[in-house]
């Protein structure tokens, strides 16, 4: 959250726009700037109150209460942005300029530099909410457009356009990203097209190029027929008139006016996020919106004829509450017409136009959950990897709270002298650590493993995961790689030599599953069963940095679920084998020169018959050295697979040992669990089977 205080930007940190400028109306120099903490009226909403009695009025008066809570979150971004947006708006006659904000304090090593192109209001504060998070990572410049400043859209891109070449020349192999909301990501597209050799990212949220099929084209001329004398009169109005009380004000004013019947409604949701709120009045007085609409026009037609030779990496934010702008089905429309294997889409359904003021919305959490934080030309998933913070780490665990409340899930470790215990204590501190075993029926088993770990023990297990959940070769009926934005938030990397020979360089805790998707997507009767490649993968790797290999084995897949018509079953039909095929095709293709039968890899999903919901339970057996073997398993190939056969054997073990001692847990079933948490609480630990 943005620092109060009484001084917010010092002339310092105006920062001069890349490149000689060709005018003067392109200088850097600018008046000290102070905060105005003046308060920011507030916003009344009318209550309505159920009548009657029960669960009925109970369960209204609860969904009241969860919209007011969610509107006083979106409403806490635009007081931000208000208060902290006075003295910027404050006329000073200088031009367009770049500014970085103090909250923006020490960063990374070689941060990317972020420019953030502002959308119609063109204060530059739009990511007002994201600078202290921003700041840690990135080097950040704002666009400041001055209320009067009557700067054209194409002299804005050359303006931005000296920036980027400018700071390309200082850093060549560092990426500079442009962050452009509604006419800012207009701004962006343009200069991305018109620099194509340089490396930029893009970061699109509700992209104003769906300008010519939005009702702000009836808008213009709405404006423009307002009587003059009427215009001062209502920005005073707007500054005395708060809440609902506005939109009466609206229907005065909107009556006798022509185009009354097809933009009075217009007006009423133009206004429902901007003219309840007085200090936007000032932002953008009729002049102003008259010209900045002119503007989103070319803006729209100008970056739209130059979408064909845009070649930067792509990612655009789209709100499915947008009142302005279509930019669902843009984003969509975009997601098409820009390079497939460059360009990402993420939509958020409940969110409106302004998206980087709603409280509910991340953009570094965003950033990280799509992989696009980089440093240097490609992504490197160990040293751009940035860790969860304790609330993102929060949140995703507690969107899996009631699978892991289902599972209740039992962990059980080796200490050092073979004593198996209870818990995590037998599991190493210190990395790099190699955890091995078995995947689970659709992989289900790295849930509660990952949440366990990390809350119990404050290590991060970084998964080793299929390259479909990161990249994709063409777009198709796979899930949407926003379904595994969690799993890279945490630290899941793609499955390659490269990466886990770099996570283990940074000493990290890493998850592999020899037996990958075939495992994961059994056939009938082979529950428990291993599928490992023939030839060690992984043990001479892990002994050249001295992990321990820690073995594991899970089960309670058989008890959530069971295959009923699989993959033999499948394609028999004509349907079904051609859908098979064609996700198989979808997703990049991993050990097809492999033997047996881990190479049988199709992407499918079997038919599984639920079971009343049993338990999870997992052991880690004793950590297995590799410390000081790196010459031995590295020359010697038999040694080197005799310790790969060992670890597979170990994982058998665990997982035999767990089958049985689960017959005598007497909370297996989820009824007895459930009965023990209602008598002792549903935080409390539920009892197992004893050791």
């Amino acid at each position: 959250m943005a620092a109060a205080g009484a001084c917010l930007f010092s002339a310092a940190l105006f920062r001069r726009p890349a490149g000689k400028p060709s005018s003067s109306r392109i200088s850097s120099t600018t008046p000290r700037l102070a905060v105005s903490v003046d308060r920011v009226p507030a916003l009344t909403a009318a209550a309505e109150s159920g009548e009657g009695n029960g669960a009925v009025v109970r369960e209204k008066r609860r969904e009241e209460k969860n919209e007011k809570e969610k509107e006083n979150r979106r409403m806490h971004g635009w007081k931000e942005y208000l208060e902290h947006s006075k003295e910027l708006i404050e006329p000073d006659g200088g031009p367009p300029r770049w500014f970085s904000p103090l909250e923006c304090a020490s960063r990374l090593d070689n941060s990317p530099l972020l420019l953030f192109l502002p959308g119609i209001d063109g204060v530059g504060l739009g990511l007002i909410l994201h600078h202290q998070k921003l700041g840690r990572i990135f080097d950040i410049w704002c666009l400041h457009i001055p209320v009067a400043d009557r700067t054209s859209f194409t002299d804005l891109v050359k303006i931005a356009e000296r920036t980027i070449m400018s700071e390309h020349q200082r850093s060549p192999n560092r990426p500079i990203y442009l962050v452009g909301e509604s006419l800012g990501a207009c701004l962006a597209l343009a200069v991305a097209a018109l620099n194509p050799d340089i490396d930029l990212v893009l970061i699109l949220a509700n992209p104003a190029t769906s300008f010519s099929r939005s009702n702000l084209l009836l808008l213009t001329p709405l404006l423009e027929a307002l009587p003059d004398p009427l215009s001062p009169g209502l920005s005073n109005i707007l500054r005395s008139t708060e809440g609902e009380s506005l939109r009466m004000v609206l229907d005065n004013v909107v009556q006798g006016l022509p185009l009354q019947n097809t933009a009075g409604e217009l007006v009423k949701d133009f206004t429902a996020f901007s003219l309840s709120l007085p200090v936007l009045a000032d932002i953008l007085p009729k002049e102003t919106l008259v010209w900045k609409l002119k503007m989103l026009k070319s803006a729209s037609a100008y970056a739209h004829s130059r979408l064909y030779a845009i070649k930067a990496q792509t990612l655009i934010l789209c709100s499915g509450n947008d009142q302005l702008l279509p930019s669902q089905q843009e984003g969509e429309r975009l997601l098409e017409l820009l390079p497939k294997s460059k360009c990402q889409l993420r939509k958020f359904d409940d969110s409106g136009h302004f998206l980087f003021l709603e409280d509910s919305i991340d953009l570094v959490t965003i950033i990280k959950g799509t992989s696009y934080y980089r440093r240097g030309k490609y992504h490197d998933y160990a040293s751009d990897f940035i860790a969860p913070t304790v609330d993102e780490a929060k949140n995703i665990i507690e969107s899996n709270s009631l699978f892991n409340l289902i599972a209740s899930a039992v962990m059980l470790s080796t200490l050092e002298d073979g004593t198996i215990v209870k818990g995590l204590a037998g599991i190493p501190s210190e990395g790099p650590v190699l955890f091995v075993g078995y995947h689970m029926l659709l992989g289900l088993e790295k849930i509660p493993l990952v949440s366990r770990i990390f809350l119990e023990r404050n290590i991060l297990v970084r998964g080793i995961a299929h390259p479909m959940m990161f990249m994709r070769s063409k777009n198709g009926r796979l899930p949407d790689l926003s379904s595994f934005d969690k799993f890279r938030v945490m630290g899941a990397a793609p499955v390659a030599p490269t990466n886990l020979f770099k996570l283990f360089s940074s000493k990290s805790h890493v998850l592999l599953y020899p037996g990958g998707m075939r495992e994961a997507l059994h056939r009938k009767g082979e529950e428990y069963k291993l599928f490992w490649p023939q030839q060690s993968e992984f043990v001479r790797m892990a002994a050249r940095f001295g992990a321990k290999i820690v073995p594991f084995g899970a089960v309670g897949e058989d008890d959530l679920g069971e295959v009923v018509f699989d993959y033999d079953d499948l394609v028999k039909i004509p349907y079904f084998r051609s859908e098979i095929e064609s996700l198989t095709n979808e997703a990049t293709q991993l050990r097809s020169d492999a033997g047996g039968e881990v190479a049988n890899q199709p992407v499918h999903m079997p038919l599984i018959l639920p079971k009343v919901p049993g338990r999870f339970y997992y052991y880690f057996g004793k950590p297995l050295e590799t410390e000081g073997r790196k010459q031995e398993l590295r020359d010697d190939k038999q040694k080197s697979h005799e310790l790969y056969l060992q670890v597979k054997s170990e994982v058998e073990r665990c997982i035999a040992y767990l089958k049985v001692k689960r017959e005598s847990d007497p909370y297996r079933g989820i009824g007895p669990r459930l009965l023990y948490q209602a008598t002792h609480g549903f935080e409390s630990e539920v009892p197992t089977f004893e050791i």
